[in-house]
């Protein structure tokens, strides 16, 4: 699980799984040693991380203190921290979609930053149905849709409440963008067909979590040619 904080990347591995070489560049044992913000630097993995570890993890990485931290691998001491997460936040779930045009991929401005079109799931409404719908509001595109790219989580809050937002990602393939149009009332300000050399420079104007979207996207494309057929 990759959850998204503050657009801090934390991966949550599994009870007793341990991170690969070369992911992180400090390691700190939280049963030995409190969390603290000047622990929190560059790529750091976290082991034996309570409930209250973790409850002090979020609170850092909410915080307004300037950080040098980039990611965060956590390790947990327990079975019941995915399940404590569901606890703390209000899961809003939602969908989105990559889509691709030939050799270009399709990018949304909105609130000065660099996207993808994305939006919660009605009442009975699958994933699915929900990202391509979305699509269509957003950007007035119709596509093709294709293969699940990945899930993301992250936290926000609304209203005073702390809100955790579970998106799937799917790829698609654009059949009709003839009437493409920005949703101005979901304050999109533009609409954009962008080469990969022109999405990497948009993604350093972006969300972690959206440079998330594409690494899955390219390492499935490069591990298995047919993935996107």
């Amino acid at each position: 699980m990759i959850l998204f904080i503050n657009d801090i990347p934390v991966t949550i591995l599994k009870t007793g799984a341990v991170p690969d070489s070369g992911t992180y560049n400090d390691v700190l044992d939280a049963a030995a040693a409190p969390i603290t913000q000047a622990r929190l630097i560059q790529h750091v993995w976290i082991k034996n991380v309570s409930e209250h570890d973790f409850d002090a993890l979020l609170k850092l990485l909410n915080s307004n203190v300037p950080k040098n931290i980039l990611s965060v691998i956590v390790s947990p001491a327990e079975l019941g921290v995915k399940k404590y997460l569901r606890t703390k936040f209000k899961v809003v779930k939602a969908a989105g979609g990559l889509i691709r045009k030939k050799e270009k991929f399709l990018m949304i401005y909105r609130m000065k930053k660099w996207d993808l079109p994305k939006g919660k799931r009605e009442k009975n409404e699958t994933s699915r149905r929900a990202a391509v719908r979305e699509v269509l509001e957003e950007c007035n595109v119709g596509v093709k849709l294709g293969r699940k790219i990945c899930t993301t989580w992250h936290t926000y809050t609304m209203n005073k409440r702390a809100m955790l937002k579970r998106t799937k990602w799917y790829l698609m393939d654009c059949i009709d963008d003839t009437k493409m149009k920005p949703a101005i009332h979901e304050d999109i300000e533009e609409l954009r067909w962008m080469t990969r050399k022109e999405v990497y420079h948009a993604l350093e104007h972006s969300y972690k979590s959206i440079s998330y979207v594409f690494e899955r996207y390219y390492q499935k494309v490069d591990l298995k040619s047919n993935w996107t057929h």
